[in-house]
């Protein structure tokens, strides 16, 4: 039997009070009053919320809850196939995707995959080139030194009049 709560019933009870006189704002099928929802249950309408979620989070499922679902799919009749899918909150892209995924066999492709590029292996003999580069150029800088210091001494030996000859060649 239906019950209507009055304007009085309201004020005196609250107007999150259902009926019967619980609190909390349960309706006949005990549906909750949620906040940004208008509420027909009562017969008035509250005011949308104005929060915006600062990023939307993206749904992962998992493969057994998918499993699961295409499972009651298969077993649900075209009119009650619909009602599933708003009861859980999915599109038929969804279901088709994850049928075709299962026809494939493809249970590791069920499971909720990683987005955007792909990293490149790391290379395993990168860590020794990038060590022999090092080293190179710590070569070189020596082998620069030596030179400036031959170069400083064939100066040397031309001012005071001495031959080089074995260090010419």
């Amino acid at each position: 039997m239906k019950s209507f709560m009055t304007v009085e019933d309201q004020k005196t009870r609250g107007a999150g009070a259902d009926p019967n006189g619980r609190p909390g704002g349960l309706g006949e099928k005990g549906q909750v009053a949620r906040p940004g929802c208008v509420s027909l249950m009562m017969g008035q309408a509250s005011a949308p919320d104005p929060e915006v979620v600062e990023k939307a989070s993206r749904r992962k499922f998992t493969a057994d809850y998918k499993l699961r679902i295409v499972r009651e799919a298969e077993a649900c009749s075209s009119g009650e196939l619909g009602a599933m899918l708003r009861r859980e909150g999915l599109y038929s892209s969804n279901l088709a995707c994850w049928r075709r995924q299962a026809a494939d066999g493809q249970l590791s492709a069920l499971t909720p995959q990683k987005r955007g590029r792909r990293r490149r292996p790391a290379n395993p003999l990168s860590k020794k080139v990038l060590e022999l580069e090092q080293e190179t150029g710590r070569l070189r800088q020596r082998l620069q030194q030596a030179e400036e210091i031959i170069d400083l001494q064939k100066k040397i030996s031309d001012i005071r009049g001495m031959s080089l000859k074995n260090l010419d060649a």
